[in-house]
């Protein structure tokens, strides 16, 4: 099963979204910007992703300056702004579980990077 990190105002995220149903395949979707992701959640993503926080994340949010974050803010600090202000997770995301292999997870920015998890 794959679940999608979706913002329905975002058109990588619609982009996305479609290249999944032109291949037949039906995500379940989460409106992360409504129903926020747990700190255990964002570590379990950042696992999946292989990625450091800065990477996972919208550094050209406003609020990322307001909050004065940076390339070198902490990582708890990074993941704990996420946690507050959703809008600071990079999109879309793409998450499979699998129960052999563990999840596997990718940011569909290029959407073709979506590709390989299908």
């Amino acid at each position: 099963m794959i679940t999608y990190w979706h913002n329905p105002r975002c058109s990588k995220s619609r982009a996305g979204l479609a290249l999944f149903e032109a291949k037949g395949l039906a995500p379940q979707v989460r409106l992360y910007l409504q129903d926020g992701p747990s700190l255990d959640e964002l570590k379990a993503l950042q696992a999946a992703l292989g990625l450091s926080a800065i990477k996972m994340m919208r550094r050209g949010e406003k609020i990322f300056k307001e909050l004065d974050l940076h390339e070198d803010s902490p990582e708890a600090e990074l993941l704990d702004a996420m946690v507050a202000h959703p809008i600071l997770i990079e999109r879309p995301i793409a998450i499979k579980k699998d129960a052999i292999k563990g999840d596997e997870a990718v940011i569909g920015r290029p959407t073709e990077a979506l590709d390989a998890l299908i």
